[in-house]
């Protein structure tokens, strides 16, 4: 991740990607792909029947039973929601904060976002009333908004939203009469299933949302791209997928052969993958825990983490110390902390934040260790925090923060 630039590069070329696990490619996912290593076409635009039946078993088992026909794959998560807002047309409302490359999507085909203060629970969602107000003055001034994008476990405030909160969401877009797409790529990375309860608005409002789900968030690594898209089972539906599948075939946005039959075996979800989902959210789920308590010890505030590899840290209370060190909005925080933390730590702008707002989102996977063996051995431990070298990385973060209030 780079800075903005100022030669009119904009921020989409140098915008963070997602949190990356920081663990070794599993091998049983090696072999899988090897396997398929002479496969040498491409999926069919929207996958191929292998393919979507995979995701509707891997639905099926979360409570939503999926038929292949209201299925579609593509080569990752943002060119499917390009090709679904394509697809679908008119302007489209976001939380504030919501993904770093949700914004440029929406601005990318010519749409207007608007963007919808969150409760302060939680990420991910946007306030009810506060949703009903922005589409009234939306349209009050000729706005057309028609999409609600939001997510059931956030990048970047890594919260789930409650049952209620995203329950009132779906109400008030109903009321509103927009459809809604559910990124539910980091749902499998939450830290304490037994203790978070995550739904789907395609529970709430079957016949009116859709739902994505990029399969590097817990079930493949990012660099092999592929990602599924579940559509209402309704005339619509069945009219809104023929449309995307058009999209996805203009742009040649298909998944690439040897990764759909990883995809495949990822998404039945065997022992290996299974575990490995599960290690991994525990593993990160205790380093961002604590990382939580370095943060709020130094004096910021952040709401505890509950799913994904990373924080969303508030610093606007160390503002007077960061003032001294020539730190005065978002951009240059960002700067500031990746320098001294030694990887990117992408300020609140990144997230549609305002810029003066001293946030940042911190990962955890840089903390996990420096080499392959240190990071298995985190992922494997009783207490990733007796580590040493976990230990010292965290020592190292929490030196960096306790700078800031000399």
């Amino acid at each position: 991740m780079q800075r903005t630039a100022p030669e009119g590069h904009g921020p989409v070329r140098y915008g963070p990607p997602a949190p990356e696990p920081g663990l070794p490619v599993l091998p049983e996912l090696t072999t899988v792909l090897a396997a398929a290593a002479d496969r040498s076409a491409p999926e069919p635009p929207g996958g191929g029947t292998a393919l979507r039946e995979a995701a509707c078993r891997y639905w099926t088992s979360r409570g939503l039973a999926t038929d292949p026909a209201s299925v579609a794959a593509g080569p990752g998560a943002p060119p499917l929601l390009l090709a679904v807002l394509g697809a679908y047309g008119g302007d489209v409302l976001l939380p504030r904060p919501c993904p770093a490359w949700w914004t440029p999507q929406v601005r990318l085909l010519g749409r207007r976002a608007y963007h919808v203060p969150t409760p302060a629970e939680c990420g991910g969602v946007p306030d009810p009333y506060a949703l009903l107000e922005t589409v009234r003055r939306v349209r009050a001034e000729g706005g057309d908004p028609r999409v609600l994008l939001l997510s059931v476990a956030d990048d970047p405030t890594a919260t789930v939203p409650p049952p209620e909160l995203l329950l009132e969401a779906c109400e008030a877009a109903q009321t509103a009469g927009l459809f809604v797409v559910s990124d539910e790529t980091w749902r499998d990375t939450v830290h304490r299933p037994q203790d978070t309860l995550v739904l789907s608005p395609a529970e709430m409002l079957p016949e009116q949302a859709a739902v994505l789900l990029d399969l590097s968030g817990a079930l493949l690594p990012g660099g092999w791209p592929a990602a599924v898209l579940r559509f209402p089972d309704t005339p619509r539906g069945t009219w809104l997928r023929a449309r995307t599948l058009d999209v996805l075939t203009a742009t040649g946005a298909q998944v690439a052969g040897p990764v759909a039959g990883a995809a495949v075996y990822a998404l039945d979800e065997p022992d290996a993958v299974a575990a490995r989902a599960i290690a991994a959210a525990r593993l990160h789920g205790a380093v961002a825990a604590a990382l939580h308590r370095e943060v709020l010890g130094a004096g910021a505030l952040a709401l505890p983490p509950q799913a994904g590899r990373h924080l969303y840290a508030d610093l606007t209370p160390l503002r007077e110390g960061l003032a001294r060190r020539g730190v005065g909005d978002a951009m240059e925080l960002e700067d500031h902390l990746g320098t001294r933390l030694g990887f990117p730590a992408p300020g609140g702008q990144r997230f549609a934040d305002e810029l003066g707002l001293l946030r940042v989102r911190l990962p955890t996977g840089p903390l996990l260790g420096a080499t392959p063996q240190e990071r298995l051995a985190a992922l494997t431990a009783r207490d990733p925090l007796d580590l040493p070298h976990v230990r010292r990385a965290l020592g190292e973060l929490a030196a960096v923060l306790a700078d800031l209030t000399a």
